[in-house]
């Protein structure tokens, strides 16, 4: 099965994200759009991992979040990776919160001893909006930046747990699952 760890959003959250993001759906960009129940903000893409690992991994983030706390972080802003010319992930902004970070820091190590590569590039919070299709021709995003621009949001989503998902790929995009879900202070 395909894991990633992930901080869900609230549903009011993710539907107030998704309204606000409409000028990019709705300006003939090439992009697989994200549906509402699918707005995260990833810790970490596991890849596929023997569905009999899945216990392990979730009382490992059990022990990696036990003893932060829970905090709120801010969201807005709209950007892409690697650039807005030529993008592959169109993204709305999540605060770079020292508390974020450490526990995505937590995820990362308490991982590793199951074989999980630590990631390299410096993590940088984001809930991805749509992924640029396949094959998509130079020049196709000059509307981008002026698209962008209209989106007017700025949200706060709280950070109460970290979820194990499960990510089932279809041809009309990805479902997700949660698998087990970490709560930080060990609280419900």
């Amino acid at each position: 099965m395909r894991l990633f760890v992930a901080v869900n959003l609230p549903e009011t959250e993710r539907q107030a994200a998704f309204d606000a993001a409409a000028p990019l759906r709705h300006g003939g960009l090439p992009v697989k759009w994200v549906q509402p129940a699918g707005l995260h903000v990833t810790l970490k893409f596991l890849g596929e991992v023997a569905e009999d690992r899945a216990a392990a991994i979730g009382a490992a983030l059990d022990s990696a979040v036990a003893t932060a706390r829970p905090f709120e972080v801010t969201l807005g802003g709209v950007g892409a990776f690697p650039s807005s010319a030529r993008p592959r992930v169109i993204w709305l902004g999540a605060e770079i919160h020292p508390a974020l970070e450490l526990l995505a820091n937590d995820v990362e190590k308490a991982l590793q001893p199951f074989g999980f590569e630590a990631e390299l590039r410096p993590f940088r919070p984001h809930v991805t909006l749509g992924r640029a299709k396949q094959g998509t021709r130079a020049g196709a995003f000059r509307a981008f930046e002026a698209l962008a621009g209209r989106v007017a949001y700025d949200g706060v989503a709280p950070v109460a747990s970290v979820d194990l998902m499960e990510s089932t790929l279809h041809p009309e995009g990805a479902t997700y699952h949660v698998r087990h879900q970490s709560f930080l202070g060990g609280g419900r």
